[in-house]
């Protein structure tokens, strides 16, 4: 009896929707239709004059593709640049830019461990971290969700080479990770810190110089940071930030950068150009947290529960995945774009709203979101 190659997606198929968890991509209008809570463009800067005058300023100057790997031709005067400005911005050494924060990730994960060292990664970390432990070939283990003793625990009893790995703020419910603690723990046991510090970048510390920098902790001999262009920035790309001796090691050492396209030039002149905007207008930062502490406690006022953000994402539970589903989609009907998350994307199995605030949010479209929200919640 034989049987079609991929007669098993289909059983796939008929699994994702009995369990409600079919996705679907859904082109958006080059001109916003909806009020967008939803996408990670925290300070409202991916459709910023100066950011997309710089982007087509880069492509016209530099072409539309990096044209290689950053260590062949794919390295331009654009690249140093941003290199050099976002370390000075974060108060690192270094810093290296990738095509992606995903490959960011990976590429610290995996230069920076090895086979016979551990990790010890924070049960509620982005996928690009749990796939960079899975590619280390590190010895990895996944501790209760910001439990600095639960870290110091596990690093005690280890020896040799260690990295202790956590968001910065976590992405599904928008709390931060409790960064001086760690940095205490691993200063104590000889580990380095990797922090991801995508959804920090712009929104936390002083003109939102990030999460490290407002702990204190920004250029720390054994502290490391991941960054993503592609939120606060408005642009694309990530980047890792550390002592010149680390990014010099990872130029040599990690596969996603050695062998893969650098960054485009017109998301590299973005992204420097939302960076230099950010330095020009600090406030902007300040205001994305005013807009998420707004978000949550209006909703919550009315009765809906929701988890205090730490930085610019605010959580609100569903009491389903179905529901959740509706409530989405409910909003969207109503102009409203929010995010949905349900299991298996949310650890503890809880589904959610997930909002996103923006700094160029007016008050009226605060309000007007809340009774939105508010109309479409479901009852049950």
């Amino acid at each position: 009896m034989s049987f079609a190659p991929f007669d098993w997606i289909d059983d796939e198929a008929r699994r994702r929707a009995d369990a409600g968890l079919v996705r679907t991509l859904r082109p958006r209008p080059a001109e916003p239709e909806l009020l967008d809570l939803a996408s990670n463009d925290y300070l409202g800067l991916t459709r910023h004059p100066e950011v997309t005058a710089a982007a087509a300023e880069a492509a016209h100057r530099w072409g539309a593709g990096a044209t290689g790997s950053r260590l062949v031709t794919g390295s331009t005067v654009l690249h140093a640049d941003l290199e050099r400005e976002l370390a000075e911005f974060c108060g690192f050494e270094a810093a290296l830019v990738f095509s992606s924060g995903y490959a960011a990730n990976l590429a610290a994960l995996t230069a920076l461990t090895g086979r016979g060292s551990l990790i010890v990664s924070d049960a509620g970390n982005h996928a690009s971290i749990v796939d960079g432990c899975r590619l280390s070939r590190a010895d990895t283990v996944v501790v209760p969700h910001a439990d600095p003793e639960a870290v110091a625990k596990e690093l005690r009893a280890h020896r040799g080479r260690a990295l202790a790995v956590t968001d910065s703020v976590f992405s599904v419910d928008g709390d931060a990770a409790p960064l001086q603690e760690l940095a205490g723990v691993c200063g104590t046991e000889g580990a380095a810190l990797l922090v991801d510090d995508a959804h920090g970048l712009g929104v936390l510390g002083e003109g939102g110089r990030g999460a490290l920098a407002a702990a204190g902790l920004a250029g720390g001999d054994g502290i490391v940071t991941t960054l993503t262009l592609s939120k606060s920035l408005g642009s694309q790309g990530g980047a890792v930030l550390g002592p010149a001796r680390v990014i010099d090691h990872l130029v040599n050492a990690a596969r996603t950068f050695i062998f893969d396209t650098g960054l485009a030039p017109a998301a590299t002149g973005a992204a420097l150009a939302s960076l230099r905007l950010l330095r020009r207008e600090p406030v902007r930062a300040g205001r994305a947290r005013t807009v998420a502490t707004a978000l949550y406690e209006r909703l919550t006022a009315e009765g809906l529960t929701a988890v205090r953000p730490d930085a610019a994402v605010v959580s609100v539970r569903a009491p389903s995945p179905d529901a959740a589903v509706r409530w989405a989609a409910d909003c969207r009907a109503a102009g409203i774009a929010v995010g949905c998350f349900r299991p298996p994307s949310v650890p503890d199995g809880i589904s959610r709203l997930r909002l996103t605030a923006r700094a160029d949010l007016t008050e009226a479209q605060i309000a007007t979101a809340v009774a939105t929200i508010l109309r479409t919640a479901p009852l049950t």
